[in-house]
């Protein structure tokens, strides 16, 4: 057996919540909508991972989800440009990572993440 894919699932009763941050200011396109489930993504490949961890690194809590940009420097702008609080960073980290993290509309803690 080979696990193909690693999903994460969030509830929410706000669906344009999740629309305005991860599609409006992530990009991702919308890849299914039943209406009540909606899914974004990309057609990058990506390899499959999961972490686990006892801190978020430099002292820092665990994200709850961590995405992987191209432009770091763009990301971060859309997220000021849309109000959205900076909790950490911007930071160049010593393991070779430019990152920040936000919260999404529903407290999730993501840490957007360019390598440097």
């Amino acid at each position: 057996m080979n696990v193909k894919r690693i999903m994460a699932n969030t509830a929410t009763s706000d669906l344009d919540e999740a629309a305005a941050f991860y599609g409006g200011i992530l990009g991702l396109d919308l890849l299914m909508d039943h209406g009540w489930f909606r899914t974004y993504g990309s057609d990058e490949k990506m390899t499959v991972q999961v972490s686990f961890g006892s801190e978020g690194g430099s002292g820092t809590p665990v994200p709850d989800l961590s995405i992987e940009v191209d432009d770091i420097e763009a990301a971060l702008a859309r997220c000021e440009k849309a109000g959205v609080p900076i909790e950490y960073g911007p930071a160049s980290e010593p393991w070779g990572v430019r990152r920040f993290y936000v919260r999404d509309p529903f407290g999730k803690l993501v840490n957007i993440l360019q390598h440097e």
